[in-house]
């Protein structure tokens, strides 16, 4: 059966009597808090470490969960974020709301049907992370671009970086996060931050 890993950051002896034979998890966030979404890598990073070093992953189904989406408060992690860090990792993503039920149904179908998958395939998850379309390298520039300070950073160059550097850089972005290219969510924003933070240098550039 698919594990149920209750979350009480208080009692990780509790959880980790769970992690053992998972099937099925489900990563749940509030999209208001970015210090949740955060946490995501963290619960991972504690799951690979308990299922050690002969414990695989890979044979798990993973869902997550973008939940609260309802609350009408200010979103502090939207769609394409959640979706690219899910998708990214060849997991599933579903936007619900436990309050008024959107998505919830659709998500435990899915979950169901993937996992019943997972046990006619002998416990491996078939195509994994296969025909979402896009590469962990674009996966990764787009957060990075997402999370970068300032017009330099965006680009990967240090200040005082040359018109050539400048140019050379936003080229291999460019070409990476091109909208015709590449299909990962958030790339189109990426991209036009790309092309104005090139703008931004080469105008204060002699």
């Amino acid at each position: 059966p698919a594990g149920s890993i209750p979350c009480f950051p208080s009692f990780p002896q509790v959880r980790n009597e769970f992690y053992k034979d998972t099937q099925g998890v489900l990563l749940v966030y509030d999209v208001g808090s970015k210090e949740s979404f955060d946490s995501l890598d963290s619960w991972l990073a504690e799951m690979k470490q308990e299922l050690g070093p002969h414990g695989n992953m890979e044979n798990v189904v993973f869902v997550v969960c973008a939940n609260k989406v309802d609350s009408g408060k200010l979103r502090s992690v939207d769609e394409s974020e959640g979706r690219l860090w899910a998708e990214s990792r060849g997991f599933l993503y579903f936007e619900t709301s436990a309050q008024t039920g959107e998505g919830i149904n659709e998500m435990f179908q899915t979950f169901y049907s993937a996992i019943v998958d997972l046990c006619d395939n002998g416990g491996k998850r078939p195509n994994s992370g296969a025909g979402i379309g896009f590469t962990r390298e674009q996966a990764d520039a787009i957060r990075r671009i997402r999370n970068s300070k300032d017009s330099w950073d965006m680009l990967g160059v240090k200040p005082g970086a040359t018109r050539d550097e400048v140019n050379k850089a936003y080229r291999k972005l460019a070409v990476l996060l091109h909208p015709d290219k590449c299909v990962a969510p958030g790339s189109e924003d990426a991209f036009k931050a790309v092309v104005n933070a090139r703008t931004a240098l080469l105008k204060n550039l002699k």
